[in-house]
């Protein structure tokens, strides 16, 4: 069965609209910038409801050189989307399509999330932040906070990732 092109194209380009327009307000606005993420990750998951993986790389590599191009002077705010954020919902449709154990891939995915951090607060925060403690045991904090963190978000994913499927099908019946 050939997928139709230009519903594809269509879901990348408002995935892409959306997924930028959020990583935009939250590089903007330090108080946003979790929320830009979270949302911009929802937005790349409309490609993803058809199985259009093209379509999802397409609106990904779009998203993060539009809100590059829009925050130049912002890049290491992005870092986080680049290297995690914006992968995930891809690696969630993987998993499941694959049958991939979900204990496994929740351990594997909380290790990625924990270094995607680590090299965000190494990177961005040059290992140190304004309370010594958190700088002197960033590491077991990080792996006990950060892991339960990314429990509640990879659960709230797979809630978004089953509503996005429900709307987009919903509209597209092929």
């Amino acid at each position: 069965m050939k997928k139709n092109t230009a519903y594809e194209t269509a879901l990348a380009a408002l995935a892409c609209a959306f997924a930028t327009i959020f990583l935009t307000i939250g590089i903007y606005s330090n108080f946003l910038l979790l929320t830009g993420y979270l949302f911009s990750g929802i937005a790349l998951m409309l490609p993803l409801a058809k199985k259009s993986y093209r379509g999802y790389l397409l609106a990904y590599v779009a998203t993060c050189l539009l809100s590059l191009l829009f925050g130049l002077s912002r890049f290491f705010d992005l870092l986080p989307f680049i290297i995690f954020f914006g992968l995930h919902p891809l690696v969630n449709e993987l998993q499941i399509k694959f049958k991939f154990n979900r204990w496994l891939a929740f351990f594997l995915k909380a290790a990625w999330f924990d270094l995607a951090m680590y090299l965000t607060w190494r990177l961005v925060f040059q290992m140190t932040t304004p309370i010594p403690f958190v700088d002197e045991y960033f590491i077991p904090i990080l792996l006990v906070f950060g892991t339960a963190f990314f429990f509640l978000y990879d659960y709230i994913t797979y809630k978004c990732r089953y509503t996005v499927n429900l709307v987009v099908n919903r509209f597209i019946k092929k």
